[in-house]
């Protein structure tokens, strides 16, 4: 597949709620040679009892057999709660288990885990890994290891920034010769890599961000005379100023920022914080609006948690973080930082933005 069309295909698979016929044609371009000759669909009473409240339906694409003669089913799940994408993924690993076990003792399965009405879901893969120990009688018994479900899935979908996803499964659709290797497989959901990869950029963001704090520090008299008088260290006022976003962001997922005066929390738009940043509605972003986000909408409670500025629910909270630093002066002092450094809307080495 040429390369931009292995974009697409990831992008459009990825960055959308879920669709099952997308989803297929991702599959048949990432394993190739699928055998779809024993697809199937099973749901009510062919679901474990275990597994009955929270399962709606799975369904089998088809049978991937690697290169190494190890066999994989592609499968997708549909999930009857909301909440159950996110909070039950132990859950939902535990059900593959049962079915690599039960249904033909496959080593492996990449799942497709979505709730109907939903924009987020989750990409998922699960191996079985047999071994055999003895126990205090002498007998030999056979025992299963499961990978983690945390460690091995992805949430993706419209709400969700799957960059990770895309660019680890790209080579793969791009080389139609190259059948991956459940070993290749594991590597590219190991959240372990993920986890690399995030540090080493959170330390790029955050040695930008100093710099550009010590710039308006030695050149701005007001911030830098009030930074002296209330003892601000730059280093730690980035590290703040990181701490607080990584949490807004948590708070976003949660559906707790931009919700409407008469609807309930949970209801604001999961990409929140992009849309002040595209609504341009700013001079600075961090002077104009990420500061009186955190000290003025977050810090201070208001009637029924309305906050006039941005017309929507902001929720109080009190502990701390959303204090100023050393109690500077942001309302007086413009701290005029960059608005790149708040928009991950820059060319990367991969090629995506």
């Amino acid at each position: 597949m040429h390369v931009e069309e292995a974009k697409r295909l990831i992008r459009e698979t990825f960055q959308d709620s879920f669709d099952e016929s997308r989803f297929r044609l991702f599959a048949k371009n990432l394993f190739h040679d699928l055998d779809e000759s024993k697809a199937f669909s099973y749901q009510g009473q062919y679901i474990p009892d275990a597994y009955r409240e929270h399962i709606r339906q799975y369904k089998r694409l088809g049978k991937y057999t690697d290169p190494d003669g190890v066999d994989l089913d592609v499968l997708i799940v549909t999930l009857k709660k909301e909440t159950a994408l996110d909070r039950a993924r132990t859950r939902q690993r535990n059900f593959i288990a049962w079915y690599l076990k039960n249904r033909g003792e496959k080593d492996a399965s990449v799942v497709a885990f979505h709730t109907d009405g939903l924009e987020d879901w989750r990409f998922s893969f699960v191996r079985m890994d047999y071994r055999t120990e003895q126990d205090e009688t002498g007998k030999v018994r056979v025992k299963t290891d499961l990978t983690p479900a945390r460690r091995f899935s992805f949430l993706v979908g419209r709400d969700e920034n799957s960059h990770t996803a895309q660019t680890r499964f790209q080579a793969f659709l791009e080389d139609d010769r190259r059948k991956p290797t459940l070993a290749q497989l594991e590597e590219a959901f190991s959240i372990e890599k993920v986890t690399k990869e995030f540090f080493e950029k959170y330390r790029s963001l955050f040695n930008d961000l100093r710099d550009a704090l010590d710039d308006i520090v030695a050149n701005d008299a007001v911030v830098g005379k009030d930074f002296a008088d209330k003892g601000v260290d730059t280093v730690n006022f980035a590290k703040k100023t990181l701490g607080q976003i990584v949490f807004l962001y948590f708070l976003q997922k949660k559906g707790w920022f931009g919700v409407a005066r008469d609807k309930a929390w949970g209801t604001g738009p999961k990409n929140f914080l992009r849309q002040l940043f595209e609504e341009r509605k700013y001079v600075n972003f961090f002077n104009d609006i990420l500061e009186p986000l955190f000290y003025e909408a977050l810090a201070g409670k208001r009637d029924q948690n309305y906050y006039r500025r941005f017309d929507c629910k902001i929720p109080f909270l009190n502990g701390g973080l959303f204090d100023p630093i050393n109690e500077y002066d942001w309302i007086h002092s413009d701290i005029l930082l960059p608005d790149a450094l708040f928009s991950n809307h820059h060319q990367t080495k991969e090629g995506d933005t």
